[in-house]
């Protein structure tokens, strides 16, 4: 079964990509992931490291969100802004609208018997709140930056794709499995079997990139002032959680030379350019964890010695590695990205 999203030229006009993902709609998506055995090589080290730290309070966000199927709206929503903003602001869900949310979950599977009695009893609210922060700090807390990082580098990415190609391009790359553009509709195949119909009519659609999703896009119809789309972040922008697996002892040897050589914060931007081809300024500050003004000055200083290069797209700076760059950090040269 196919979901059908119907898009008008005023649509077109007005998709866009997110700056970052939703915090509850990624901390969903890990959740499903850490219940599930796919992708060992991406997310084997996260999962047996946040293992560790979940306590038994996990349970009821845990059963709220099973790893396929449908989970209660209110604890997925789309809101924007920091982890923290987004927590404080789910305690304040009406009770009218956690009802509601059940209800439709409990259409399609059995819910756990507490949940009957979630709406009328605060302090039983309250125990899945701390839940669901509880849950949150473990999995996406510690992790934010490099999920940011990640999903900043796809969104770079993305908008090449529409410089080069048009929306068209950008939608049909999206995730080419399971999203297919047929001009002028967005079919997705999801996992759940979501059927149906969507008419934008004249609002667009937010794509959002996901660093845990990469088995299916979701959309939330309900989202506002648009609809979002969830889709699997791409290959070439997954490097974070890759570089939190052990390295192989000549890579890590080769590291740290690196790091000798250069000194630990300009060979954090060089590997950050080569794990994230094209990345911004801006984006590399968050990747290498520094200030801006500080990345742009480290940028300067190995553009000067021919180890990256930068162009520019209106007041936009984006940073590749050059081949001396590359064989430098000793990367293969296809997956950096550089244009000399």
């Amino acid at each position: 079964m196919v979901y059908r999203i119907h898009f008008t030229v005023e649509d077109l006009a007005r998709t866009r990509v997110a700056q970052s993902p939703p915090p509850l709609m990624e901390l969903a998506a890990s959740v499903r992931t850490l219940q599930t055995r796919g992708h060992p090589a991406r997310f084997g080290a996260w999962k047996r490291h946040v293992r560790t730290g979940l306590g038994p309070q996990a349970r009821m966000v845990l059963d709220l969100i099973p790893p396929s199927g449908w989970a209660p709206t209110f604890l997925t929503r789309t809101d924007a802004g920091s982890p923290r903003e987004v927590l404080q602001r789910v305690r304040a869900t009406p009770r009218s609208q956690i009802r509601k949310d059940l209800a439709h979950v409990a259409q399609s599977h059995p819910l756990p018997a507490w949940t009957n009695h979630l709406p009328s009893d605060s302090t039983l609210l309250n125990q899945l709140f701390d839940s669901l922060e509880h849950v949150c700090t473990v999995l996406l807390l510690e992790h934010w930056q490099q999920i940011v990082g990640d999903t900043s580098a796809d969104r770079t990415m993305r908008m090449r794709q529409l410089l080069d190609g048009g929306m068209e391009r950008l939608l049909m790359g999206l995730h080419p499995r399971r999203i297919r553009w047929n001009p002028p509709v967005l079919e997705l195949a999801t996992l759940s079997g979501f059927d149906g119909d969507l008419h934008l009519e004249g609002r667009g659609l937010l794509l959002t990139p996901s660093v845990f999703a990469l088995e299916s896009p979701s959309i939330d119809i309900d989202a506002r002032p648009q609809p979002v789309l969830r889709y699997p972040i791409s290959e070439q922008a997954s490097g974070s959680f890759r570089c939190a697996l052990p390295e192989s002892p000549p890579e890590r040897r080769a590291r740290t030379a690196v790091s000798s050589l250069l000194g630990p914060t300009r060979a954090a931007v060089l590997e950050a350019i080569a794990d994230h081809p094209g990345c911004t300024t801006k984006q590399l500050a968050t990747l290498a964890r520094i200030t801006s003004p500080s990345a742009s000055e480290h940028a300067t200083t190995l553009r000067s010695a021919g180890l990256i290069h930068t162009t520019r797209h209106r007041n936009t700076a984006l940073h590749s590695l050059t081949t001396l760059g590359a064989a430098f950090l000793n990367v293969p040269p296809e997956t950096t990205g550089q244009g000399r």
